[in-house]
């Protein structure tokens, strides 16, 4: 693969000091006469792409995407040794979260990502390429910084916005969340039209952001704003996917989660990870190498599986609720794919144990078995981000919205509801269509977001009755709060109202 992990650079701390925006040039040549070659803007680009690869551990936080959107949702709970373990979590799934206790890793995470993307696209200026090639890191880069900026938006909602790095004092305006929508989204569509990506690229390649990927990113994004006037454009990209010939389901829904399923037919967009030849260690937690989410997710001192992973020194967050591997139909195939349910095993048992796990990213040896070190920190899951599956939901889901047609909206769900093992539905409505979202993407880190934008959260996500949750979502919880210390960083930023 040739995006895969590549080696992080000078470590970046917040989006507004001095350290952001330093460059460390390895052969100390004047940045503008060793950027001047292709081979030199390729070194840059993979520097752009590598903080993908930090959020689950790095910069002392645990936020894999999938877990961050999970725990305030309604499939898992929080788990871990208790509630001071990753307290923030428990506090954001409680929604009460403070700026103490928020996921401040993610911030620098993708405002190191946006200043990288931005200094590609500043080199370009200043090196020879072909055409062809300048177009595509062009585009690369600037989707890229969607994507980073998309994180930002869907977390933090009211962020600092810049297109080109800054200069001393190293701040900026702090946009309103629907500036900074409106932003994207042309930037976004600048970027599709451009038509500067393949829609799928080469399996030496996969990795790379595609033309398919800005589509499911469109989609997304444009769904969760309820942008209703880019509906129609966002089914045109969606059946454009449907109606070519790159991407369909996979057959099996369980093969999707070993590693012969990664980069499948089914796959648009994956964030790889690897556990051969690892730099990745517990001291050097930006370096190449794998990831530490399925121990995050996995049981601890749990010995009943021959192909679990590191013996069993799982931590025991995310476990799956009962009501969540209820849900199923005894006959859907995605229950025993997505919960693996080791009821009447004895293992060391944490916080909110339901002895239910997730099990496309289960722990297990065949995932890290060739990492060299710090085995549970290089585990080679990769992170599924868009799949095929999501395509035929989204447009359904954007048929109803628009007026299209009812009869192809229930064909799209029953494509996906045939390869779980399901009947077929007559009809389909947007709850039978958010609900057939919520049985295929559990522990993908889509649900939360769902009920936010259908307007479903305030009478879904209220207390329960373990007393775990006492709290009740509102629509102040959309954005969480911004770390204290990119407050201090820069008085003129604005709190988010979370209280």
């Amino acid at each position: 693969m040739a995006i895969s992990l590549i080696a992080a650079g000078a470590l970046l701390t917040t989006a507004c000091s001095d350290d952001f925006l330093d460059v460390t040039n390895p052969t100390g040549e004047p940045l503008e006469e060793y950027y001047t070659t292709d081979a030199h803007i390729q070194e840059a680009l993979y520097a752009a792409y590598d903080p993908i690869h930090w959020p689950d551990w790095g910069l002392g936080q645990y936020n894999a995407l999938n877990i961050d959107a999970e725990i305030m949702g309604d499939n898992f709970w929080v788990g871990g040794a208790n509630r001071a373990d990753m307290h923030n979590w428990h506090l954001l799934a409680n929604y009460e979260a403070d700026e103490n206790n928020t996921l401040s890793s993610l911030w620098t995470v993708d405002y190191s990502g946006v200043k990288r993307c931005n200094d590609v696209l500043k080199y370009l200026d200043w090196a020879e390429l072909t055409p062809a090639n300048r177009a595509s890191y062009e585009a690369q880069a600037r989707l890229l910084r969607v994507y980073y900026y998309n994180n930002l938006w869907h977390y933090f909602g009211n962020i600092p916005f810049y297109l080109e790095n800054l200069s001393t004092p190293y701040t900026t305006t702090q946009y309103k969340a629907d500036d900074v929508y409106a932003e994207l989204i042309a930037e976004l569509e600048a970027v599709i039209d451009s038509k500067a990506l393949p829609m799928k690229w080469d399996a030496l390649n996969y990795g790379r952001v595609s033309q398919a990927m800005a589509y499911m990113m469109y989609a997304e994004m444009v769904m969760y704003q309820n942008d209703n006037a880019r509906y129609q454009k966002a089914l045109g990209y969606m059946q454009e996917l449907i109606s070519g010939s790159d991407y369909k389901l996979n057959p099996d829904f369980a093969a999707l989660w070993t590693t012969a399923g990664e980069w499948c037919d089914e796959s648009i967009w994956e964030i790889n990870y690897e556990d051969a030849n690892n730099d990745r260690g517990w001291s050097s937690p930006l370096a190449t190498g794998g990831t530490v989410m399925p121990t995050l997710i996995g049981p601890n001192g749990f010995h009943y599986l021959a192909d679990f992973g590191f013996d069993g020194d799982g931590w025991g967050f995310m476990p799956v609720r009962l009501e969540t591997y209820n849900m199923y139909d005894t006959a859907d195939k995605r229950r025993d794919a997505t919960c693996l349910d080791v009821r009447g095993t004895t293992y060391t048992e944490r916080y909110q144990d339901t002895h239910i796990w997730l099990n496309k990213y289960f722990p297990r040896n065949a995932n890290n078995a060739d990492a060299g070190f710090d085995s549970n920190l290089n585990y080679d899951n990769n992170l599924r981000v868009y799949r095929y599956a999501e395509t035929l939901l989204n447009a359904a889901e954007l048929l109803l919205a628009t007026g299209g047609s009812a009869t192809t909206a229930a064909q799209y769900v029953n494509e996906v509801r045939a390869r779980a093992g399901l009947g077929a539905l007559s009809t389909v409505t947007l709850d039978d269509i958010i609900q057939e979202r919520r049985l295929e993407f559990v522990g993908e880190g889509k649900r939360y977001f769902d009920l936010v934008r259908t307007g479903k959260a305030a009478q879904v996500l209220v207390p329960d009755s373990y007393g775990y949750r006492t709290n009740s979502w509102t629509p102040k919880k959309k954005y969480i709060p911004i770390a204290q210390a990119e407050l201090d960083s820069d008085p003129a930023l604005v709190q988010n109202d979370y209280k």
